[in-house]
């Protein structure tokens, strides 16, 4: 069966931070994770590393998401890649205009085509892993219940057992 850890995800957005935010959700949710500034040094990695998936924001400089995503589609190699547009400019004169292109002339099609920011992570991972048919995450009642576990365990925990806690937690994050 194909897990998350098979599958190398890359992450291009010009804000620093979204980048660092997009990379921690997929690497906490199992993925492998290469990331990029701009359309250029995106196109570089994906001629060389040939990920799996492109989460792609739309207004970059040097090369905008709408230019590279144009470049992938016309590539016979690169066009199978599934992307995901993720923007904070959907609505904005700043992209809406490049959303409905890409929309028109089916150079991406579909729902779960764009999410628009600030992404939900949940939102986020369960649309990468529908795409590349991946069962999607736990239900959140799930999740919360193994939060509240953890909570009740460190209730009254020894020093010595929390510090156990916070290294294997360190290491499975490292």
């Amino acid at each position: 069966m194909v897990e998350p850890a098979d599958k190398l995800i890359l992450v291009v957005d010009d804000e620093p931070n979204v980048r660092e935010y997009l990379r921690a959700i997929l690497e906490d949710a199992g993925f492998r994770v290469l990331v990029a500034g701009d359309g250029e040094e995106a196109l570089r990695l994906i001629k060389s590393k040939k990920p799996d998936f492109i989460s792609l924001d739309l207004v970059m400089p040097r090369k905008s998401g709408h230019r590279l995503l144009y470049e992938l589609r016309r590539s016979k190699e690169l066009s199978r890649i599934p992307v995901l547009v993720v923007t904070a400019h959907a609505r904005d004169d700043l992209g809406k205009n490049d959303i409905k292109d890409l929309l028109d002339n089916r150079i991406m099609s579909g729902p779960g085509t764009y999410l628009e920011k600030p992404v939900n992570p949940r939102t986020y991972v369960d649309a990468i892993r529908r795409a590349l048919g991946l069962p999607l995450s736990p239900p959140a009642d799930e999740r919360v219940d193994l939060a509240e576990q953890i909570r009740k365990g460190l209730t009254g925990a020894s020093p010595d057992a929390l510090r156990q806690a916070l290294q294997a937690l360190q290491k499975k994050g490292g």
